[in-house]
């Protein structure tokens, strides 16, 4: 059956604005799925602590077919194969950073995948973008729409529309 899913992208190395572009292309090219919205795109500061580049981060709403736990395999092999994502430290630099924030209503929490994002509603990054495309989207655990968490958030951060 056809999920509504939300992913969350990012970037912090090379052309930042290039890889989120080639990232909706790839993420189109999926088996049994679609892109049904974009978000716009966002430059953002990391969060961590780790010294780096700032992020350009953006939100794409996909219909797919795929079972939660393909969706993750078909990203992760997006980031290591399309965009040569290596392992770095906790909170790094990437190259391509591909999350599922939300699939459907779902909530999972496997060793695997947790649906929704664990640190989904203290994110500006993610949820700035999200809004853009569901803001009356409800969070499946907080009872939320995506608009209120973002509204409440005072976790401060740089999140810049470009």
């Amino acid at each position: 059956m056809e999920q509504c899913a939300y992913i969350g992208l990012g970037s912090n190395i090379g052309d930042r604005e290039l890889k989120l572009l080639m990232a909706i292309a790839e993420l189109g090219k999926l088996p049994q799925t679609r892109v049904t919205a974009v978000s716009p795109f966002y430059e953002t500061e990391p969060v961590g602590g780790v010294p780096q580049d700032n992020f350009y981060n953006a939100v794409v709403r996909l219909n797919t077919e795929m079972a939660p736990l393909e969706l993750l395999d078909r990203l992760k092999r997006l980031e290591t194969e399309v965009f040569r994502r290596v392992p770095s430290e906790r909170w790094g630099a990437r190259s391509m950073d591909l999350d599922i924030l939300l699939y459907g209503e779902l909530v999972s929490d496997s060793e695997e995948l947790t649906i929704p994002h664990p640190r989904l509603a203290e994110r500006r990054f993610a949820l700035q973008p999200l809004s853009d495309i569901a803001p009356d989207l409800v969070h499946p655990i907080l009872g939320k729409r995506i608009i209120e968490l973002l509204t409440e958030l005072t976790s401060p951060g740089k999140v810049v529309r470009i």
